[in-house]
């Protein structure tokens, strides 16, 4: 049909949201690897820094990784001196994961250039709507869970 112009379609936003999490990792990854750890340890990390003392189980659940790539992320942290273990008192055969004061530095060290790059990604948005947004995401996360 001559004349007949064709749309595409916008991108999923399973898509979108993905490609977002790449660049953002990817940007994690550049901020945080001159102290030696990964993105996903770094978040591993801060979930620690909002609920200390997590099982391994819980720690991969909040930090979206398997519960078998858990145990070398924790090994590595632990060796690091960024986070320790200890007994849960309340069930023996529980090991609980707390960040170390050398992981809270590291945080600490790291907190500007993270909230920098939070920033720059919502830089283009109002207030409103960069609190639109974390609402939606949030919605979207809940959703899914």
């Amino acid at each position: 049909m001559a004349g007949t112009q064709t749309t595409k379609a916008p991108p999923s936003l399973l898509y979108m949201v993905k490609q977002v999490e790449l660049v953002v990792r990817s940007h994690l990854d550049e901020l945080v690897r001159p102290s030696g750890i990964t993105a996903l340890q770094y978040t591993a990390l801060t979930v620690l820094e909002r609920h200390d003392g997590l099982s391994a189980a819980q720690l991969a659940r909040d930090s979206f990784v398997t519960a078998q790539s858990i145990a070398d992320l924790v090994r590595s942290l632990e060796s690091r001196g960024l986070i320790r273990r200890e007994r849960n008192p309340r069930n023996r055969r529980e090991l609980l994961i707390l960040l170390t004061e050398e992981g809270r530095e590291l945080l600490a060290r790291h907190s500007g250039p993270v909230r920098e790059l939070e920033e720059r990604m919502v830089r283009d948005l109002t207030d409103r709507q960069a609190d639109q947004f974390r609402l939606a995401l949030s919605k979207a996360w809940q959703a899914l869970s």
